[in-house]
């Protein structure tokens, strides 16, 4: 052996030594660069399987801000070193060889040949090893969100050698959420030991918890095999699974109806933002306004555009979105009113057939701007993702804000119209639109105006559908038979009425799509209206007055 190697070797040694004796006292702070480059470069220098493993140990258990990165570099084989002078380096394979960065100052040191540099090699030892230190890393990250997902992935790929890992991470975990998801890591892990009583309090331990991947494993246990034998042979282990799974099961059915209620209350949502427009539109003025569908294709597109203009501010772009899509589908909507439906105001199929017209030569003029192709708009950072409330409910944050949000709408509108002369003017001449014309009300203004903000609400609809769904020109088609359902079920001009049948509409939907299809539960949905409308003419919530006696 050549003098240089022993020496190389025997300094090695002693770095190792010295190291050990740190972690020992619990000084692990590295002082400088330096001391990171000292401790890192040894992957170059050790050989053997088990000095790696320590040196693994020591790298996991200092404060090197690169260590969680080293090490995955190192399980995934993108770690090497260069030959000329050893220095620890990244590797990403490019067609000219390698693509290097330093590891300890993250220098980017440009690309070179495949023979310059050589992988740190490891073995299946090894890869057990790391895949121990860096679970252990992710649990006990400071970030509770990365906690708990590093809990998660334990739940779906256990193994023997994470159970120390998840000792040393219970017993300093105060999250709730993470505690529990380590538990269950631990009762996956414990069910594939041989001992029987492991496994029967890992099976104890699944009780009151609702994971997907644990209600798998224990109906696992319930199945046979082509001779009809039990998979699971201890018979104690397959009953009390048994026993555990079917609690489980009961509790999922609970917290499933909860969550088929909450995507009907979302969809109730959608159609409250739909209809309220054309409610008051429809109840002020009597017209039927075939076109409110492009109105909410507008705020939609309104959004997409806005959205175009913000490209960097897009958590933003949506609250912009919002006052702007108001503005321009009421503006349209005016102009509607203005230009065509007040010389049509006593003829009702008439102003359904001009509003048809309309809603028409909208899409194509979208189309004509936008392109027939349907557009996405994306979903700001606060929108995205869901609230896991436990393994069987999640409300995702998009649905529930725009249960919110229409619960504000509503409420602003019905303000508007309780609380202003505006809406004083409105009530009037939706109650009476003579004696209101006679008492100086300029009926028409009133027209143009509640045109207006039928047309703006439904443009804020169309805001909160390119959250739900991609914007298209055929946006509005979608809904507009809904809004229409809605509007009569509930009573023609009445908010209350359209709120309740809203929500009542979109909760029956879904509980009724499970048992018989989205399609069929639509057309159920029909048939009861029609039903209801041959009992109810005027709707749940009828508006009063001596015109709409009349």
């Amino acid at each position: 052996m050549k003098l240089n190697h022993i020496f190389s070797a025997l300094f090695s040694f002693l770095v190792l030594f010295q190291l050990q004796i740190v972690q020992a006292e619990q000084i692990t702070p590295l002082e400088s660069e330096a001391d990171s480059a000292l401790l890192l470069n040894q992957l170059v220098s050790v050989k053997s399987t088990s000095d790696k493993k320590d040196l693994i140990n020591l790298i996991a258990g200092s404060n090197l801000p690169q260590r969680t990165r080293v090490l995955t570099a190192m399980q995934d084989g993108d770690l090497y070193y260069t030959k000329a002078d050893e220095q620890l380096v990244y590797a990403k394979t490019h067609p000219d060889g390698y693509e290097i960065s330093a590891v300890v100052n993250g220098e980017d040191l440009g690309v070179v040949g495949s023979r310059k540099v050589r992988k740190i090699s490891i073995n299946n030892e090894l890869r057990t090893v790391l895949r121990g230190v860096l679970a252990e890393l992710a649990i006990r990250s400071e970030d509770a969100a990365e906690r708990l997902a590093a809990a998660k992935d334990l739940i779906r790929s256990p193994a023997p050698e994470f159970l120390a890992a998840i000792e040393r991470a219970k017993a300093i975990e105060s999250n709730d959420k993470v505690l529990e998801s380590l538990n269950i890591a631990m009762a996956m892990i414990n069910l594939k030991s041989d001992q029987q009583v492991l496994r029967l309090e890992a099976i104890e331990a699944f009780r009151g918890t609702l994971d997907s991947d644990a209600m798998s494993i224990l109906a696992a246990m319930q199945l046979k095999d082509s001779d009809g034998n039990y998979l699971e042979k201890d018979e104690l282990v397959r009953e009390s699974s048994a026993a555990v799974l079917s609690e489980m099961r009961g509790q999922a059915k609970i917290y499933k109806l909860l969550e088929n209620a909450f995507f009907g209350l979302s969809l109730g949502s959608v159609l409250l933002l739909t209809a309220v427009g054309l409610a008051i539109t429809f109840g002020v003025m009597g017209v039927i306004n075939m076109a409110h569908g492009e109105m909410m294709m507008l705020g939609a597109y309104t959004t997409y555009v806005i959205q175009l203009i913000m490209p960097n501010y897009i958590d933003y772009s949506i609250i912009v979105a919002i006052p702007a899509a108001f503005i321009v589908s009421g503006l349209v909507g005016i102009v509607i009113e203005r230009g065509i439906i007040r010389h049509l105001y006593g003829r009702p199929l008439e102003t359904l057939l001009a509003t048809f017209g309309v809603s028409l030569i909208l899409q194509q003029a979208v189309r004509s701007i936008f392109s027939p192709l349907n557009k996405s708009v994306s979903a700001p950072s606060w929108l995205s993702g869901s609230w896991e409330i436990n393994g069987a409910l999640s409300l995702t944050y998009n649905r529930l804000y725009i249960i919110i949000f229409s619960l504000i709408v509503l409420l602003l509108l019905v303000f508007l119209l309780k609380k202003t002369f505006v809406g004083l003017q409105m009530r009037a001449v939706t109650q009476n639109r003579a004696m209101a014309n006679s008492m100086g009300i300029r009926t028409g203004w009133v027209d143009a105006l509640t045109f207006g903000l039928g047309s703006g609400i439904a443009g804020i609809a169309g805001v909160a559908l390119s959250q739900l769904t991609n914007v298209g020109p055929n946006l509005g088609q979608s809904y507009i038979i809904d809004s229409f359902m809605v509007v009569v079920f509930g009573g023609v001009g009445n908010l209350f009425g359209t709120f309740f049948a809203a929500m009542s509409l979109g909760v029956a939907n879904k509980f009724l799509e499970p048992f018989a299809g989205a399609v069929l539960a639509k057309i159920f949905v029909l048939v009861f209206i029609i039903l209801f409308i041959q009992w109810r003419p005027r709707g749940l919530f009828a508006l009063k007055g001596r015109s709409v006696e009349d």
